[in-house]
């Protein structure tokens, strides 16, 4: 091989080298675009998947400031029913006397205290005397007959059910209007026997 023919070679193989990449380094202009396009959506991908996240979590706090004081007002819904009971547990004719009626007063002040409280916390009792049994939200202790109400309607409370903003944080006890022959139970033979004086 001649001098000429070594350089022509030597040059050919270097416009071949720099046409063919030597070990696949270098890529054609379609695959940077199409490897720019699919790097571009993981980015974007990812980064919804973060807003998501953060969402969720913005969420998830709301939630658990909204919610943060449902199992301590469970824990005090029977204080509530004891003032209650408390209240309507003293005879008319002795309200008269001072020292009852003292004692009297400062459990009704407590009773609308806690209440509001309670109220400022976003709890509010459930009032379903008239209204259709609602499973979710009643707990059927009797059913009895009254012409007043409608069947399947609550015609009797005895326990008081409450919500939590949008949560029930306890179902009402009730008693629920029979047609004319189902009755099973009388309010007076259903209500719940209590300790109490």
């Amino acid at each position: 091989m001649s001098e000429k023919d070594a350089e022509k070679h030597l040059a050919g193989s270097d416009d071949t080298a720099a046409a063919t990449p030597a070990n696949g380094s270098e890529k054609s202009a379609a695959d940077i675009t199409t490897e720019l396009a699919v790097t571009k959506d993981r980015l974007l991908c990812s980064l919804a998947e973060q807003e998501n996240i953060r969402n969720q979590a913005r969420r998830d706090r709301d939630q658990a400031v909204r919610y943060a004081a449902a199992k301590f007002a469970s824990d005090l819904l029977p204080v509530v029913d004891n003032l209650e009971r408390a209240i309507a547990s003293v005879p008319k004719d002795k309200r008269s006397d001072p020292a009852v009626a003292d004692l009297l007063a400062g459990v009704e002040a407590t009773h609308r205290a806690l209440l509001a409280a309670f109220t400022q916390q976003g709890i509010t009792r459930l009032d379903p005397i008239g209204k259709p049994f609602d499973p979710h939200q009643h707990e059927a202790s009797f059913e009895a007959v009254d012409p007043q109400y409608s069947p399947g309607s609550v015609t009797n409370v005895i326990q008081s059910g409450y919500m939590h903003h949008d949560r029930l944080l306890r179902p009402a006890l009730v008693g629920v209007n029979a047609s004319s022959g189902d009755a099973r139970a009388t309010p007076a033979e259903a209500r719940p026997k209590t300790d109490a004086p």
